[in-house]
Formats: C-alpha cells, structure tokens, sequence
C-alpha cells in the first residue's frame, strides 16, 4: 500500500504499507504491557496469598489500583499537550514504571501484612501509576500522529498497534504468573521490570524513526528556567516525583477513591464541555460530543471486562478444572488467553474492516461499540451456562476459553476503535486530553469493576453469587448493547465524517504553503 500523501512515511518509508514508526511503538508498548499484565496477573494472588488479605479487601485494593492507573493519563495528556510532547512524557512513564516493578520484587517480605513490606508494596504501585499516567495515553497520540485524520489506514493501524499490547500481554502473565506463582513472588515482578527496561530501550534507540511525531510544542518553553532553579522540562519530572507520594497515601485509603473519582470525572466533563461549547466551531462541536458519548460507553464496557484480573481470576482459581495435558496450569497464566485470542483475531478485524470500507458496509464507530457490548454480555451468559452444566464439579476449562474469547471480539469492537475514534474527533489542542479522558473512564470502569467482584463475594452463597451476578450483568450488557445500535446514526452524523477529508487537505496545503514560504 503506498504511503497517504503528506504523511510522515513518505520521508521514513514504510512497512507492510505503514509508517515504520508504527512498529517502533508497536515494540515499545508491547514491553510496557508485558510489564503490566505480568504484573496485573499476579496482584489479586499476591494480596490474597502473600498480604493474606480477604477477597473483599484484596478487590477493593485492586480496583483502586486498576482505577488510578487509568485516571493518572488525563493529568500526563495535558502536561504532554501543553509542554513536553508526546514522545519525552512516554520515555518519563517508562522510567518511573520499571522502578515500581523493581520496587515490588525488593519490597517483597514474610506472608503476612507487615506494615513496612506493605507501604514499601504501595509506594511501588504508587511509582507505576504515575509512570502510567506519563506514558499511557500518550503513546496511543503518536500513532495517531503518524496519520492524516482522513487517512482509511488509521482504524487498522490502532489494530495492529492493539496486537503489540496483546502480545506483550500474552507473554507477562506466562512468564511473570509461572515464576511467581512457582518460584517466588519478587521472580515475577522482577522479570515484569525487566520487561519495561526492554521497552524503554527499543524507544530510544529507534525514536528517529518517528520522523518528529510528538514533539514538544515549544521546545524553548520547557528548557525555561523556574523558580526552583530547575528547567520546566525537569520540574515537571520531580513533579511525578512527588506525586508518587500522593497517591501513595491514596492508596492506603481506597475507600475514598470511588467519591475522588466521581468529582475528577465530573470536573473533567465540564471542562471538555466548556471548551466545546465556547472555543469551538459547530463541527468541532458536535465531534467533542460524539467522543463524549463514546466515553460515556467506557466506564460500562469496562466494569465488566475487568472482572478478568479480580472475580474472573479468583473463579479460575478455586472453581474451574485447570489441569490440561496432566498439567494443573496456574491460575495466573490464563491472564494471557484474552491477548493470544487478540493476537490470532486483531489482524482478522483489521481486514475486516477495510474490507467493509472499500464497499461502504462498515459499522460506525458507534454500531462497533454496541456490537462489543452485546458480545461482552454473551461471554458472562456463556460462563454461567456452563458453570451450570458442570453442577457440583468443577467448571469445564473449556468455558474460561469460550468467555473469553467473546470478550475479546468484544474488546476488538470497542477499543482500538474507540483509540482511533479519540485521536480523528479531537482537535489538536485537545487530543491529549481527550485520549486521557479515554483512559479517565478507563478508571471509572475499573472502579466500577471492583464492586462487582465485590458483589460475587458471599460466604454463604459461593459460586452461586458468583453465576447470579454473572447472569444479571450479561444480560444488562446486551440490553445497553442493543440501545447503542440504536442511537449509532444519529451519533454518526455529528462525526461529521463527510468534512474530515476536505479538512485535512486543507491542512496539507496550508503546511506545504508554509514550508514554501
């Protein structure tokens, strides 16, 4: 496939007919999500078995884990947007997550709640959150970076791009779960650390390859010294610093994060609301609500599929059949089916959907994302049927494959479209922060994620609370799945998808025009 006109591969070249600096990043987060699965993995394991804690407290402490990991973007989309672009905020968040990945393996004591191995446990998630935050968003902008808004390859580029998490997320849980759960906790956190180092390296080394993608907006800007004496580049810097600090002791209160939460979400809205209202034209307008009701979509999608790392991962645990080939296969290790499924189905989606393009039959981003939510409800619904059919034995491992694997057509509908739905509806100056309101609900999701496990725990009721609450939010799922598909039209409309062509050639001859002049 030859290069879009004007875009950054003409001058890098391509690969498999995309910009080379896609598979840049394609490596990166790939290592960057080895981390965090591998790590993601272990977590409910871990406080569950090594901190002793119950399953209430251990999913109340996940969540509010999964949450701010999710939350921490919005505040590294501005900083990247405002001062120092896309690429130094990704290289910053790399930085501060290996040290918590290595932090947990040193940190790591005698079973039990000692109150030094347990802050020394937080002030390590604490350290990852924050390098999240810096990274996570902003290496979804330099894909997108890497493509004119009109350009048809950008849904199957956030495909590919979402392949390269799912494989490093299909690796970290094997490696990270079987040396964890096997070896020794701080062998699966360490070889987590490791993985982000790998990440970190294949960055730096290939970063010309990005042909300037994410760049500071005002390279003097963040060279300016403060009054502190430091640069704002390093400010900033020491800023996550010391927000580590924060967020530390955020952590050790978890209960109040659901009500912190709730007024971040909200002031974020109103500020995106006021910005859309009274800085923008009619177009631009509508395209900040269509993402807002995208966004609105995040939290629900995600409060169910995030039962993978809590209630999911407890029910293989202690209900399901796991010996496979004589093996009784960790629990942990089926943390990576949801990312082989990804790797053996996202290139099938990403034809699919320039199949369907090239004969105007593809959905909308927002039919996608009703499509996903029907065959998330479908997954619980399959689990529960066949949690039924097995009676009083355990569960046939057969159902965690079948589960997930409609969770991942689920998740190949919602969000790589969702990424690329985020990057073509934003305007410039707001791309970053409306890619970390992504990951905003992202947080709320995962909150959300966290009562429900808390739901399916009943010590009188057991796996049966589990299977009702199961079969309560897959139907719920599939009903709001329906409704999504019937709104899609007229939320398609204010995509405005029709001006987005004309508008990016004007962009182009307004660059050529001033780079003549």
């Amino acid at each position: 496939m030859a290069a879009h006109p004007g875009s950054a591969s003409d001058a890098a070249g391509t690969f498999l007919g995309h910009p080379r600096g896609l598979f840049i990043l394609f490596f990166a987060e790939m290592w960057e999500r080895f981390s965090y699965y591998g790590m993601r993995a272990l977590l409910i394991f871990y406080l569950t078995k090594h901190f002793l804690f119950g399953d209430t407290q251990a999913y109340l402490l996940y969540g509010a884990y999964t949450s701010l990991v999710y939350i921490t973007p919005v505040i590294g989309g501005y900083l990247a947007d405002r001062y120092l672009g896309a690429r130094r905020a990704v290289l910053a968040g790399g930085v501060f997550i290996a040290f918590g990945h290595f932090l947990i393996a040193v940190a790591e004591g005698p079973s039990g709640q000692s109150p030094l191995h347990l802050n020394g446990f937080y002030l390590a998630l604490a350290s990852i959150i924050v390098g999240t935050g810096f990274l996570k968003a902003n290496i979804s902008v330099l894909v997108g970076e890497l493509y004119p808004r009109d350009d048809a390859r950008r849904d199957p580029a956030f495909s590919i791009f979402y392949m390269g998490i799912n494989l490093g997320g299909a690796i970290g849980p094997v490696i990270c779960g079987v040396l964890g759960e096997t070896v020794g906790w701080g062998w699966g956190f360490g070889a987590a650390g490791v993985g982000m180092l790998l990440g970190l390296v294949v960055f730096v080394i290939y970063r010309p390859w990005l042909q300037g993608a994410g760049e500071p907006p005002s390279p003097a800007a963040i060279a300016r010294r403060t009054s502190s004496g430091l640069s704002v580049e390093w400010a900033i810097y020491v800023g996550g610093a010391i927000g580590i600090l924060g967020i530390w002791i955020l952590i050790r209160y978890a209960e109040l994060l659901g009500y912190m939460l709730l007024a971040f979400s909200a002031l974020t809205v109103i500020y995106i609301l006021y910005r859309a209202i009274w800085t923008l034209n009619r177009v631009d307008r509508d395209r900040i609500l269509a993402a807002l009701f995208l966004l609105a979509l995040n939290p629900l999608f995600w409060g169910l599929f995030e039962q993978t790392g809590s209630s999911l991962n407890i029910f293989t645990d202690r209900r399901v059949d796991r010996v496979m080939l004589g093996v009784d296969v960790p629990a942990s290790v089926f943390q990576s089916v949801n990312s082989v499924f990804i790797i053996l189905l996202a290139p099938m989606f990403a034809v699919l959907w320039t199949w369907l393009d090239k004969r105007r039959l593809e959905p909308s981003a927002p039919a996608k994302f009703g499509i996903g939510m029907i065959l998330c409800g479908a997954g619980f619904l399959v689990l529960v049927a066949g949690a039924a059919a097995a009676g009083s034995n355990l569960t046939p491992v057969i159902f965690v494959f079948l589960v997930y694997l409609f969770h991942t057509m689920a998740e190949l509908c919602f969000s790589p479209v969702g990424l690329s739905a985020m990057t073509r509806l934003s305007v410039p100056s707001m791309v970053g922060l409306i890619m970390g309101t992504w990951f905003l609900a992202m947080a709320a999701g995962n909150f959300i994620a966290g009562l429900i496990a808390r739901a399916t725990d009943s010590a009188d009721a057991g796996v049966d609370q589990v299977l009702a609450v199961y079969t309560q939010i897959g139907w719920f799922a599939v009903a709001v799945g329906v409704g999504v598909m019937a709104l899609a039209p007229f939320i398609t409309r204010l995509m405005h998808l029709d001006l987005i062509g004309k508008e990016a050639e004007e962009q182009r001859n307004m660059r050529i025009e001033g780079e003549k002049a």
